[in-house]
């Protein structure tokens, strides 16, 4: 078994995309409109999803804004440096929510960020 995907609704699916993959740098692997489901699914991430795990990307159409409740966490993205990785995202017009740093009760350097619809993000340091 592996993981193949984490799916997050959001409000405007083109602002999502932009965000993910010029912000990010992940690609658009598929999108997809399911007409009789009133729905649109797009597949972004940055390799080929037969060997790596992507983000489904579930826009219902006319649907503008999501609450993000309290069960979800965070997605992580590993980087290789994360003060680096935040000031380009930052730079790209990406809204940072944790300035990078050590963790609380750590060492490992961390970051988050938001996306469109306010998904945290965590950039977590690759260990040396």
């Amino acid at each position: 078994m592996r993981i193949l995907h984490t799916m997050i609704r959001v409000g405007d699916l083109e602002r999502s995309i932009r965000f993910y993959t010029e912000v990010l740098g992940m690609k658009l692997l598929r999108r997809k409109d399911y007409p009789e489901g009133k729905f649109t699914l797009a597949f972004v991430g940055y390799g080929d999803e037969a060997d790596n795990s992507v983000i489904e990307l579930t826009y219902n159409w006319g649907v503008d804004s999501y609450e993000l409740g309290s069960g979800f966490g965070h997605l992580a993205l590993e980087v290789d440096d994360v003060y680096r990785a935040a000031e380009e995202i930052r730079a790209r017009g990406g809204r940072i929510l944790r300035e990078p740093g050590p963790m609380n009760a750590g060492t490992t350097l961390i970051a988050f960020v938001a996306d469109p619809d306010g998904y945290p993000i965590e950039l977590i340091g690759r260990k040396q």
